[in-house]
């Protein structure tokens, strides 16, 4: 179990050009406002060994500064990020994860690459969304206790995304690895059960919605526990 604090404020950066001051006057916008106009992270967050944590919220809100914050948070021997995992071209699926032939098999298998012929496949030969895919089975195969991703499963569609976020859950629940993960899409929650929802706002609150009764409500930030299936059940 770990309490991660994040507090910290991006400062605007960059030179307003000639357009900019354009822009500025036309809306009454003046340098020491457009200075004001941080965007901002402060938040604690409770997470146990096995966890999935969910980072949801709209467009331009926060939701990979907090994931990159948070990744900061853990050691680097300790983690990996799907983002990071660079794909060999000229070797075949199978061979770029580590390990047994079994077990790569089944880590293929959770990651939606269960196919014979695409586990034969060349990397070069896949599609965007198989080589996200990939990516995810090495990052099992990696043997790291935290995996962070984000635009988590925004490249797949929606059955392959539902049945990669079950198996993610009963994986993190078996091996006790730690998903951090960001999205924008709510349509997979019921699969990928997460344990912790961060809902990023616009304005620039967080909160944090815990789904099991023993967590600690977070006295800064708007929190409650819930149960996930009444809560989708009756959305």
């Amino acid at each position: 179990m770990g309490k991660y604090r994040i507090s910290r404020t991006f400062a605007r950066r960059g030179e307003i050009g000639e357009r900019g001051a354009a822009v500025m006057r036309m809306f009454g916008v003046t340098a020491d406002r457009l200075s004001e106009n941080k965007a901002a992270i402060n938040c604690e967050i409770e997470i146990d060994d096995g966890d999935i944590v969910y980072i949801t919220g709209p467009s331009g809100a926060g939701k990979s500064l907090l994931l990159r914050e948070l990744e900061k948070c853990i050691p680097a021997s300790e983690r990996v990020n799907l983002g990071r995992i660079k794909l060999p071209k000229n070797k075949s699926v199978i061979d770029c994860v580590d390990g047994d032939v079994l077990g790569g098999l089944r880590l293929l298998s959770i990651a939606g690459l269960g196919d014979v012929f695409c586990v034969l496949n060349e990397v070069r030969d896949l599609s965007d969304g198989q080589k996200y895919r990939l990516r995810l089975a090495m990052a099992l195969a990696s043997g790291k206790k935290f995996i962070f991703a984000d635009e988590f499963c925004c490249e797949l569609d929606a059955i392959c995304a539902a049945v990669i976020s079950y198996n993610i859950h009963r994986h993190a629940k078996r091996a006790g690895v730690t998903f951090i993960l960001a999205g924008a899409g709510e349509d997979i929650l019921a699969d990928l059960s997460p344990d912790v929802i961060v809902v990023k706002e616009l304005s620039g609150g967080t909160e944090i919605i815990y789904r099991q009764e023993t967590k600690e409500q977070n006295i800064e930030h708007r929190t409650r526990n819930f149960e996930l299936g009444s809560e989708i059940a009756t959305a």
